[in-house]
C-alpha cells in the first residue's frame, strides 16, 4: 500500500474500544463485561466462576494454556461470526500460563531462571503479551471487534516521587512490565469498587483507629479516571467521561454516546 498525501484524512473517528477492566474481588467485573455488545468470553483456567453468565464462552473445556487462548483468538479471526466483543477473563489468570510458555521455550522450570535470571524471564514474557494485544488489534481492524481484558488487583505500598508521600494503592495484579504494556495499549482503563470512606474511631487510651465504611449503600461503581488510590484513565472520549458511573454496561455506553453527541459527534 502506497502512503502519499492522498492517504491523509481529517476528522474524529470512533473505533472499537480496547478496555482494561480492573476491580476488587467479587465486584462484578465479569458480569459487566458479559453485558457488552455480543461478547465471546475466554475464561482462562483459574477463572471458572462464569457459569452464571448468560453469554457465549469457551468453557468446555476451559482454556488452560497460552496456546489455548491464542487458538480462541485465532478462531475469532479466521471464522465467520457475529460477535462484537472479545472478553479475556482474566489477565491475572493468564500470566502464570504465559510464564509456563516462556519456561517451556527456554527449557527452564522457573520464570526467575530464564536466560540466567535478573528478571529476563519477565522481559521475555512481554513477547507473549504482545502476541495477545496484536491478535486483539487484528480483530479490531479486520472484524471491528472491541476487546475487554479483565484483571484483578493487589494493594501495594506506593512511594510517590512527586510528593515524597507513601500510601496504599490498588495495582493491577500482573508484573509491572506487563501492566505497563497493557496500559499503553488500552483506550480505556476502568476500575470497579464500592464507595468507601475512612473513618476514625476512638478505642480508648487516646488512641484512634481507621476503618473503611461503605457509604454507597452497597452499590457498585465504575471509575474512569486515575486517582492516587486506584488506576484509571483513557484517551479520546474515554478520557472525558465522568469520574464515577454506576457499574452498568448500558449506563456506560449511554454516557459515551452522550459525550460524543455533546462534542459534535464522530465520523
Amino acid at each position: 500500500m502506497a502512503f502519499d498525501l492522498n492517504s491523509l484524512s481529517k476528522g474524529k473517528r470512533m473505533r472499537a474500544p480496547r478496555i482494561i477492566l480492573l476491580g476488587v474481588e467479587k465486584i462484578g467485573k465479569s458480569t459487566f463485561a458479559a453485558s457488552s455488545n455480543s461478547p465471546a468470553l475466554i475464561p482462562v483456567k483459574g477463572e471458572e466462576g462464569t457459569d452464571d453468565l448468560d453469554c457465549y464462552k469457551w468453557d468446555n473445556p476451559v482454556p488452560s494454556s497460552f496456546d489455548d487462548v491464542m487458538n480462541c483468538l485465532r478462531s475469532l479471526y479466521e471464522q465467520e461470526h457475529k460477535y462484537e466483543t472479545v472478553v479475556l477473563d482474566s489477565a491475572s489468570a493468564l500470566e502464570p500460563l504465559i510464564w509456563e510458555n516462556v519456561c517451556k521455550r527456554h527449557n527452564e522450570k522457573s520464570i526467575e531462571k530464564v536466560m540466567g535470571g535478573y528478571q529476563k524471564g519477565y522481559s521475555e514474557a512481554l513477547k507473549e503479551w504482545t502476541q495477545i494485544t496484536e491478535c486483539l488489534d487484528l480483530l479490531r481492524s479486520k472484524k471491528n471487534m472491541a476487546s475487554i481484558i479483565i484483571g484483578h488487583i493487589d494493594v501495594k505500598r506506593f512511594d510517590d516521587p512527586t510528593t515524597s508521600a507513601s500510601y496504599d494503592q490498588y495495582q493491577f495484579s500482573v508484573h509491572k512490565w506487563a501492566s505497563g504494556l497493557l496500559y499503553r495499549w488500552a483506550d480505556a482503563i476502568l476500575f470497579c469498587n464500592t464507595k468507601v470512606v475512612a473513618k476514625k474511631e476512638d478505642v480508648g487510651f487516646d488512641k484512634k483507629i481507621g476503618r473503611g465504611v461503605d457509604v454507597g449503600d452497597n452499590k457498585r461503581f465504575l471509575y474512569t479516571h486515575k486517582t492516587p488510590s486506584h488506576p484509571g484513565g483513557g484517551r479520546g472520549v474515554f478520557g472525558r467521561l465522568p469520574y464515577e458511573l454506576p457499574l452498568d454496561w448500558n449506563v456506560y455506553q449511554q454516557t459515551i454516546e452522550q459525550v460524543i453527541k455533546s462534542e459534535g459527534g464522530v465520523r
